[in-house]
């Protein structure tokens, strides 16, 4: 009986776990770069002197679907996406590194590449500036050729490289920014096999009918572990009148 319990109340806690990464899956299927997030239940016994008649339903993992998502063309200079494998790094506010896949990229007034959430941008070098009143061309391998809008539009210049890394996936760890890091703030090398694209960005890889079936599902899922607390507790009323007429 106590396992009953225990595995239906907090698989019905977990699964409202569930329902909620959906419904944040749901809410970014428009958010360039986003990755969907995937959760995933499994029962644990817990470990007493006593005997093992519990056990907890708990979210085994945790991750992330990192598979593509569409390359939609925009025509601006500043929008970049990654082609295949690999990561844009860069600088967050409190000076650790990080990697994203949304390259929206803006130019701030010091004429610093940044991220919509005002992360700095990095190059093989450092932070990636470009002198004013210029415009750019960024090759595949992440090159970035600055030219003159007026005078000598001959002079272009290279500038820069986007540092493009490609780190282990299953060492990626989403942060409540969105953005992913490796643990204990490692650095990611640059990567010279990641291939860029300049006016494209990439889209959500979020499926709408993926998440909404799974939302379907999982309610029904949650109806369930609800019925079996109404039946566990039907049992327990029966057998007690059982005994008590003993």
């Amino acid at each position: 009986m106590d396992r009953l319990i225990y595995t239906a109340m907090t698989g019905a806690k977990a699964t409202m776990g569930q329902q909620a990464a959906v419904a944040h899956n749901l809410a970014n299927v428009s958010t360039t770069g986003f990755r969907a997030e995937l959760h995933k239940l499994r029962a644990v016994p817990v470990q007493t002197q006593a005997l093992p008649s519990r056990a907890f339903v708990v979210d085994a993992s945790v991750a992330s679907d990192f598979k593509a998502g569409p390359m939609m063309p925009t025509g601006n200079p500043l929008d970049m996406a990654i082609q295949g494998q690999g990561w844009f790094a860069v600088r967050t506010p409190d000076g650790q590194e990080a990697y994203t896949r949304d390259g929206s990229f803006t130019l701030d007034a010091t004429g610093q590449l940044r991220t919509r959430d005002g992360s700095v941008v990095l190059g093989d070098g450092g932070p990636i500036t470009i002198p004013p009143e210029n415009s750019l061309v960024v090759g595949p391998d992440g090159s970035i050729t600055a030219t003159p809008d007026s005078g000598l539009r001959n002079t272009a210049e290279q500038v820069g490289r986007f540092k493009l890394v490609n780190p282990p996936l299953d060492q990626l760890q989403r942060g409540d920014d969105g953005l992913f890091r490796l643990p204990d703030n490692q650095v990611a090398p640059a990567d010279p096999t990641v291939s860029m694209a300049q006016g494209y960005l990439e889209g959500s890889n979020v499926s709408i009918v993926e998440q909404m079936v799974t939302m379907i599902s999982l309610a029904r899922n949650f109806d369930m572990h609800t019925k079996m607390l109404t039946t566990a507790q039907e049992n327990d009323r029966a057998a007690t009148q059982i005994i008590s007429a003993a």
